[in-house]
């Protein structure tokens, strides 16, 4: 994709874009690749955890799943940052992509025996998805600036989700028109060629040889006891996984639970995109950096609204309500957060040589309130038809609250 893309993107409707706001080629460079990455993401993950409940029809398997990659992503973090550090960011990224591809060959070769070794290869999951993610908000960092940072993640959501409404609608139709789980490994499949083209579209970003290969990882506690808004930072995650653990794997159950069709789950995930998309583009345009706390308030207080129909009653219009309700404010909360924790990351000492490791520390956090949201959840809810698990999803709603007194305009 050439440079030229950047200055059309730049013009489109609404005022002008001041030029230092403007995105670079490696920033454009990053979000095709990122584009990729989730198209195949998409459909696969999506898909994976309704996978998992069509072979076992076990929520706590489905729990014991994700924890397990939650437990292990901040391990692949840790070595991801060792990985960086010596060689380069581009080094762990391609290597992230590449073990999600092979993870998904593995998906497709073990098919119905991936129930049996789910925790093998939820370990694997966790392992390359930690590669992955070291790399990418690495180097998400290293493209954007101060300037165009905010800018630049809003835009990354906007692909990201863009990306997304392709891959569910189409996984759907491919599982809802063959026999069985079949569907399912054809979907496997066209994720792993995916993933495949975002490792080859990755070596249009150069390495950086880098003179800083010191790995400070065992110097956080220092610097935690010396930044107290950087503690608060790492905290803010810790709040945003306590409900991102819950939400990653189980809207889609509830939502199959409710409509009883995949293809029905990949079209509503489709305009679940399409919203979070329409937010982003906002975002892009609008929002400011000083602005923080209120976002957080905003979009805080639109997800706990749609939680609140969900202790009326889960059927498939709450649910439905709930999502619309989440697609809009979560991107804002996110956003918000990640553009804040960069900033933070900018004023600690050694001048921006510690990116690595906050992005190391931050994922330890953000893991953390995940696996403690979904032990909650499977400790509260046997199965589906418990009504505390609303509770469980509107008190963790709630608790996002907290991020509005831990972080500073």
């Amino acid at each position: 994709m050439k440079a030229s893309f950047g200055i059309r993107w730049n013009a489109m409707k609404g005022s002008p874009v001041p030029k230092e706001r403007e995105l670079g080629r490696e920033a454009l460079v990053a979000l095709i690749i990122h584009g990729c990455f989730q198209f195949g993401a998409s459909m696969s993950g999506l898909f994976l955890n309704l996978y998992l409940w069509r072979l076992t029809h076990d929520l706590a398997v489905n729990g014991f799943y994700n924890m397990i990659v939650f437990v292990f992503t901040p391990v692949a973090f840790a070595l991801g940052g060792w990985i960086t550090k010596r060689k380069d960011r581009m080094v762990t990224y391609r290597l992230g992509i590449l073990m999600i591809a092979i993870f998904y060959l593995l998906v497709v070769i073990a098919q119905e025996q991936v129930a049996a070794w789910y925790v093998l290869f939820a370990i694997f999951h966790g392992l390359a998805s930690g590669l992955y993610w070291t790399g990418y908000l690495v180097l998400m960092y290293d493209v954007s600036t101060e300037n165009n940072r905010v800018r630049f993640l809003a835009i990354n959501m906007v692909v990201f989700n863009l990306a997304g409404l392709l891959g569910p609608a189409l996984a759907g139709f491919i599982i809802q028109f063959n026999e069985g789980l079949s569907g399912y490994i054809i979907t496997f499949l066209l994720a792993f060629i995916m993933f495949l083209v975002a490792s080859i579209i990755s070596f249009r970003i150069p390495t950086i040889a880098s003179h800083h290969r010191v790995y400070h990882l065992n110097l956080m506690g220092i610097v935690m006891r010396k930044n107290a808004q950087w503690v608060k930072g790492l905290l803010a995650f810790f709040v945003l996984g306590l409900f991102q653990g819950i939400m990653l794997f189980l809207p889609n159950i509830l939502l199959y639970q409710t409509v009883g069709r995949e293809d029905f789950v990949g079209y509503l995930g489709v305009c679940f995109s399409a919203l979070t998309v329409a937010t982003g583009y906002v975002i892009s345009r609008k929002a400011k950096k000083e602005q923080v706390r209120k976002h957080v308030l905003y979009s805080t207080s639109g997800i706990l609204l749609g939680a609140a129909f969900l202790l009326y009653d889960v059927s498939a219009w709450t649910v439905v309500f709930y999502m619309v309700a989440f697609s809009i404010c979560n991107p804002l909360a996110v956003n918000t957060l990640t553009s804040y924790y960069y900033r933070l990351i900018g004023k600690l000492p050694l001048k921006g040589q510690l990116k690595v490791e906050s992005v190391v520390m931050r994922e330890v956090f953000l893991n953390m309130g995940r696996v403690i949201s979904i032990t909650l959840l499977l400790f509260v809810s046997k199965d589906l038809e418990s009504i505390w698990l609303p509770v469980v999803v509107a008190g963790t709603a709630a608790m996002q609250y907290a991020m509005f007194w831990l972080m500073k305009d």
